[in-house]
């Protein structure tokens, strides 16, 4: 047993050492003599000091027949032939998102696929994330359109290079982890907030029509939606397109045998192509142009307009927002699966890698994207190797075979989507929360309602904030008492004083001041944090009681750190105040308690006051004997 020295009248452990789990449980080739097994090495966390890294000898196997070594420096303990379906999954559920981000931002919905080839191919190869998948996001299409029709689809290249290259400087000064501090209710919030607008914005295109625009527009224009989709066959035929897409989705994983490990994405696209080819079926299918002709590199004029100070505003801008809905997003993908976390500031670099080559391609900026990261985790892929081939399947199929894409249905991918974003939803984790934690429950319901009816950068911030207060209410939990006894009013209070239960101590000290008694004692000796505030307004009450002078005040604090104290001996204790208290009720400090009984030697920082230095009249006989006892 250790101890250690003490210090103000309390017995101050002394921290044991701690050990890698190695070292306390070598592996069990270290302990079998017989084994000519060497002992394993742990190669350092990728990334910067403190970033989340697997546990030492942490090593996953699979007994039925899962690669054992690397393939490409990607692939490990992991199957093949999960990757590529995984991969063919995110690429259905990313054609459709990139080519609808760039409509919407007022680009061509090329550069909408040239991000997503960058996502996957430059991003998708890094080590920053393992199953996050990287492309243009509806998150950024409002100021992405505002900077092209401000400045210019040539200036947009610029302005995303040079964010890009600033969130590279802000991964190597590692500003990346501070987005790691984020509530799993704010996280859970997000994630809904993201998939009901979601849901509700691919409800019309899975019947080939166009949404109104904002999740509120969508959201009060779905009933008029509903009716006007069956009032034409051919809306009818691409709605029950979609609809059998969604249906799919949730039920084809329970068809038995091998034929339920091909993804339910593949068959919805597979059975809509067969059904568009159908005559007198007329139901919309993809459209792609020329991907080389889209590419505009930014030349030297573009680049002199980062002296135009709105321009550098928007670089500023972009900056911000993209690494906060990667960052945000990457913490709630580590929640979705248990392989290795996300590395936030190497994520981060890699983010900024990408935008700097699609601001040199002239191509729209790109974020983390939850819904296709959430397919990429549904599908089953472990590796980066998943994300990193839905950026060549992207280029591959607009390059080489557009006329294949051609033949998708819109409505079918629309319907691929809107499972993803019942996913993302998880209704049920709101009954769940409630039951769990309400107050995180209200949390998780802010975050998801203003993300619906503003955005996602800031229905995030206004869920931290949530957050922040509800972690300071919970934290400021006060037990304020006061009653009367003979002639002392008492007021003890313990917990968190703090200026959020302000009112309660006003409250507490006007009852006590109001008793008429000859003596007030305000008990703070249980308090555990006094801030500030509460301080301010206890001193002021007692100084105002002493001025009187028709009051005895006794004021006993905790000994606890605050500014602007000073070390060296604490002036002595007058008179305490009978009767004596018991060892079981000493305070954390013992200066109380060793006020009474001695050796005093209280820290610097014990206070224990009477305001009044005069006799005290009121004190009974009986007390003034056993004080003179007690004394000698």
């Amino acid at each position: 047993m250790t101890s250690g020295r003490h210090a103000r009248g309390r017995i101050q452990p002394v921290s044991s050492p701690s050990y890698d789990i190695d070292e306390v449980f070598p592996p069990k080739a270290a302990h079998d003599p017989q084994s000519t097994q060497r002992m394993p090495t742990y190669a350092p966390a990728a990334g910067t000091v403190g970033e989340t890294a697997e546990a030492p000898g942490f090593h996953k196997a699979d007994e039925k027949g899962k690669a054992g070594g690397e393939l490409g420096g990607i692939v490990q303990g992991a199957e093949l032939g999960t990757e590529i379906t995984a991969s063919l999954v995110v690429f259905l559920v990313a054609l459709p998102l990139c080519i609808g981000v760039a409509v919407a931002s007022g680009t061509p919905a090329e550069l909408g696929i040239i991000t997503g080839v960058v996502g996957g191919l430059v991003v998708g190869l890094t080590r920053g994330s393992t199953l996050q998948v990287s492309g243009p996001a509806a998150g950024l299409t409002a100021l992405v359109a505002e900077t092209v029709e401000a400045h210019g689809i040539a200036m947009l290249g610029v302005i995303v290079l040079m964010s890009g290259l600033l969130q590279i400087g802000l991964g190597m000064i590692r500003l990346g982890r501070m987005f790691q501090a984020i509530s799993i209710a704010v996280v859970q919030g997000m994630l809904a907030g993201i998939g009901l607008p979601l849901m509700f914005s691919q409800s019309y295109p899975l019947a080939d029509a166009t949404a109104p625009g904002t999740a509120i527009e969508n959201i009060l224009g779905f009933p008029a939606h509903v009716l006007a989709t069956f009032a034409s066959g051919q809306t009818a035929i691409a709605a029950l397109l979609g609809i059998a897409t969604v249906v799919l989705s949730f039920v084809w994983k329970k068809v038995p045998g091998p034929v339920s490990r091909i993804p339910a994405a593949l068959v919805a696209v597979a059975i809509g192509i067969v059904v568009a080819a159908l005559p007198g079926v007329e139901v919309k299918t993809l459209q792609v142009g020329d991907l080389l002709s889209a590419v505009q590199v930014p030349g030297l004029e573009q680049f002199a307009g980062l002296a135009d100070p709105a321009v550098l505003t928007a670089v500023l801008t972009f900056t911000v927002i993209a690494s906060a809905e990667s960052l945000f997003t990457a913490a709630a993908v580590d929640r979705m699966h248990d392989g290795p976390r996300t590395r936030y500031n190497t994520e981060l670099i890699a983010q900024g890698a990408g935008n700097t080559v699609c601001g040199i391609l002239g191509a729209l900026p790109m974020t983390a994207v939850v819904a296709r990261s959430s397919a990429n985790v549904q599908a089953g892929a472990r590796t980066r190797l998943s994300r990193t081939l839905h950026g060549l399947w992207l280029l591959a199929f607009a390059l080489l075979l557009p006329s294949v894409l051609a033949l998708i249905p819109i409505s079918v991918l629309a319907g691929v989507l809107v499972h993803s974003g019942w996913k993302l939803l998880a209704p049920e984790q709101f009954p769940k929360m409630w039951r769990q934690d309400r107050g995180e429950f209200v949390v998780m319901a802010i975050t998801t309602g203003t993300i619906v009816a503003t955005a996602l950068l800031e229905g995030v911030l206004v869920g931290l904030a949530a957050g922040i207060v509800l972690a300071a209410l919970r934290m400021s939990r006060t037990s304020v008492e006061h009653r009367t006894e003979g002639d002392t009013a008492k007021l003890v209070m313990t917990g968190n004083a703090t200026f959020l239960r302000l009112p309660k101590v006003i409250d507490a000290l006007e009852a006590v001041g109001s008793a008429g008694t000859p003596r007030i004692r305000l008990d703070l000796m249980g308090v555990t944090h006094l801030d500030h505030a509460c301080r301010s307004q206890i001193e002021e009450f007692a100084a105002q009681k002493r001025a009187s002078g028709a009051v005895r005040v006794e004021l006993l604090l905790p000994d606890l750190p605050g500014p602007g104290r000073k070390s060296g001996p604490a002036p002595s204790p007058v008179s305490p105040s009978w009767p004596p208290p018991q060892p079981h009720e000493r305070s954390s400090s013992g200066a109380l308690y060793d006020a009474f009984y001695g050796p005093s030697q209280p820290g610097p920082s014990a206070e224990w006051y009477y305001l009044d230095t005069r006799p005290f009249e009121g004190l009974q006989d009986s007390e003034d004997a056993r004080w003179r006892d007690h004394h000698g």
